[in-house]
């Protein structure tokens, strides 16, 4: 019997919490700031929905810049200066009175982010064993979407006994454990800095990794289709009447993602990654389609169920083919390419869908996403088969 390496080594449940602690912030802050402007601030649903979308603006941003600061001071120390920068700020929303200093916070935020999770996402590449990285990266890929549930049912449950300055105080501390999983992390970086202090001009390859842009593209409209989920589940179900079963949603797609996520990490790792996109890309439609004809809570928790087999596995088979398409020391090029179009897709969908809501309502609006995925496999297999020969060249010169 062959002896398979670790994925669950020290480094990788470290980096692994990073993220989840990380994204617990992002996600707490996602559902509970849009109640604050309004609340306390006083301000109306488009400055609210602002408060969302000006974080991600400036992680897309800033995601070209973070692979060439990361290869320049290290992953690992790039890791720590950006996770405590992300710690820091989120102490500030304590002092926050009014809209335009929470912008300003949210910008800084947004900056801090996107340099992190480029970080993580890269570190966690070069942890994974090779043979093993669709299922790490599987793995990874989960605390991202636990953190989906925990972050909002902190969030709402301590603002049910408490103020928002004691929640933003919470969420601080909590972060602090962040710093210290961040500096606990090894990672072999020898010969990394050097080519980068040795250069004089910059080009588009010291920001983008252009290898990884086609398979990122894909996922982009992958996440253009999910952002309708993330930003307007809540409130279709609202118009549904179905408030009351909207908080498990998600508990429901993060319970079928973590159950089916073993199998299918192993077998994208066995057989390929057609075997596992094609049928997820699929699943998701059909969550679509059962979310737009949804008038009761079994159907609302049934698309859930499908969303969450098909979307979970897909953003991180998508991030392993973009890591897979570049070299090692490549890696976190890799992963910043791949999340400026994923960030763009949200940032995207989440502006142009409420706009179509207002035209069309909610039920079109998810049948229009279930036929973008459903154009999404097309593309897909167009563009596995002109890898295909790339691949097969690739191997006759390796042989010879």
């Amino acid at each position: 019997m062959s002896h398979q390496p670790k994925i669950w080594t020290k480094d990788f449940i470290s980096i692994s919490l990073t993220q989840f602690l990380i994204f617990i912030s992002f996600y707490t802050l996602l559902t509970t700031l849009p109640i604050f402007v309004v609340q306390n601030l006083h301000g109306n649903e488009a400055e609210a929905g602002l408060v969302v979308t000006s974080m991600l603006i400036a992680a897309i941003i800033i995601r070209p810049f973070s692979a060439l600061l990361l290869q320049k001071t290290g992953k690992k120390r790039g890791l720590i200066l950006s996770v405590v920068m992300f710690v820091a700020i989120t102490f500030l929303y304590m002092f926050i009175e009014s809209f335009i200093p929470l912008l300003i916070v949210r910008f800084l935020h947004g900056l801090a982010f996107g340099v992190v999770t480029t970080a993580t996402g890269a570190i966690a590449a070069d942890i994974i064993p090779a043979s093993r990285r669709g299922a790490g990266l599987g793995y990874f890929a989960m605390a991202m979407n636990l953190a989906v549930v925990v972050g909002p049912f902190i969030g709402l449950t301590v603002l049910q006994y408490t103020s928002f300055q004691q929640l933003f105080l919470l969420l601080g501390i909590i972060m602090l454990v962040t710093i210290i999983h961040a500096t606990m992390i090894q990672i072999d970086e020898t010969g990394v800095k050097s080519n980068v202090q040795e250069k004089q001009k910059w080009t588009v390859h010291d920001f983008i990794e252009t290898r990884a842009l086609p398979i990122a593209f894909i996922c982009s409209l992958i996440a253009l289709a999910y952002s309708s989920v993330m930003s307007f589940i809540s409130v279709y179900s609202n118009v549904l009447g179905l408030t009351s079963t909207a908080g498990y949603f998600f508990v429901v797609f993060a319970a079928v993602m973590i159950t089916s996520r073993p199998y299918l990490g192993r077998t994208f790792d066995v057989k390929g990654p057609k075997y596992v996109i094609i049928p997820c890309l699929f699943i998701f439609s059909l969550g679509l389609i059962a979310l737009s004809i949804t008038h009761s809570s079994w159907m609302l928790l049934t698309s859930a169920a499908l969303i969450g087999l098909g979307f979970g596995t897909l953003l991180p088979s998508f991030q392993t083919m973009a890591v897979q398409a570049a070299p090692k020391h490549r890696s976190a090029h890799a992963t910043s390419t791949f999340f400026i179009l994923y960030d763009g897709g949200m940032a995207l969908g989440s502006f142009v869908w409420g706009i179509i809501i207002s035209y069309f309502g909610f039920s079109n609006l998810y049948l229009l996403n279930a036929v973008i995925v459903l154009a999404v496999i097309l593309l897909f297999r167009y563009y596995l088969g002109k890898r295909t020969p790339f691949i097969h060249r690739k191997r006759e010169r390796i042989s010879s």
